[in-house]
């Protein structure tokens, strides 16, 4: 048995999964997740801010004393969106290497597609494949097609573009709740960005839609009205196209304060969760016309337990 801890810095939060694998499965000892907003202005500034450095800073120093602590064997931490496009990228490297004691690995949108499924698709039904996985985050967006016999994932086709639920929102939703010009213009701007994502992915050849991260996370638990957020919940939860039309239009109907109150909405995703959710429905919008599929299937899993399976298996990932 051999214990792991992988760590994905995305542009929204930084995230740790310590964890064994015992019979080809992961085994969770701890998993974490801390809103950093590392993308915090990189969109227009193309830099990372000092303060969001020190905010994942804090948050990896913390993590770095929990590896310690745990005993791991084997360390990977991946760096995502935000990282690829600042300029200062030499600063949050050299923040990681003073931190953690290892260094970040920024991958390419390619390669964060291909972690993404792999940790996506371990709980699925092989016989429902193909699959298309679509990993939603802060800065881009994953679309990945492939398939899962019950013990390795083989990914025929993968697109990163950039779109994500704070880049969204920073580039147009800027009132209290959106405007509707506002929210026509993020709509245009994810269909245009995803066109071409589904120009390099036949999305057409797959049977069963899989949507993981923190947005569809969430969207699950409020469309559900879960009174507490609760993964057992929503790991494997099914949402309708019209479930995620009226929760996605409640979200953006809404002010920040009526959705800070909501108990299932992480406070580090309330001001960017209503974009997310936009970025969801046009994905499904376009799967059901592209592929008759009329449901999004939510996992837990993502890049997180695709970065852990890889160190503790490599054959696996």
């Amino acid at each position: 048995m051999v214990r792991v801890a992988a760590i994905d810095c995305g542009t929204n939060s930084i995230r740790l999964l310590v964890a064994d694998l015992a019979d080809r499965k992961l085994v969770d000892v701890h998993r974490e997740i801390r809103i950093v907003r590392l993308g915090q202005n990189v969109d227009a500034t193309g830099r990372l801010a000092p303060e969001a450095l020190e905010r994942t800073r804090v948050a990896l120093a913390d993590y770095a004393a929990l590896i310690r602590h745990s005993d791991a064997q084997r360390v990977r931490m991946v760096a995502t969106s935000a990282t690829r496009d600042a300029a200062n990228r030499d600063d949050f490297f050299q923040m990681v290497r003073r931190t953690l004691g290892a260094d970040a690995e920024v991958i390419t949108g390619d390669e964060e597609a291909r972690l993404s499924f792999t940790g996506a698709v371990g709980d699925l039904d092989p016989d429902d494949g193909p699959f298309v996985v679509v990993d939603v985050g802060g800065g881009s967006t994953e679309v990945v097609l492939g398939d899962w016999d019950g013990t390795s994932a083989r990914v025929t086709a993968a697109r990163s573009v950039d779109v994500g639920c704070v880049r969204i929102t920073e580039r147009h939703l800027h009132s209290d709740p959106p405007t509707p010009a506002e929210i026509s213009a993020a709509r245009r701007f994810a269909a245009r960005t995803l066109q071409e994502a589904f120009a390099d992915v036949p999305v057409d050849r797959a049977r069963t839609w899989v949507g993981l991260a923190g947005t569809v996370t969430t969207l699950s638990a409020v469309a559900q009205r879960l009174p507490d957020y609760d993964s057992a919940c929503t790991h494997l939860s099914r949402l309708s196209l019209q479930q995620v039309r009226d929760t996605t239009e409640d979200l953006l109907a809404s002010t920040h304060q009526q959705r800070a109150a909501n108990p299932v909405i992480h406070p580090g995703r309330v001001d960017v969760i209503a974009g997310g959710a936009l970025i969801v429905v046009v994905l499904a919008e376009q799967l059901q016309m592209r592929a008759g599929i009329s449901e999004l299937v939510v996992s837990e899993h993502d890049i997180l337990d695709g970065i852990a399976v890889g160190l503790a298996d490599p054959g696996c990932a």
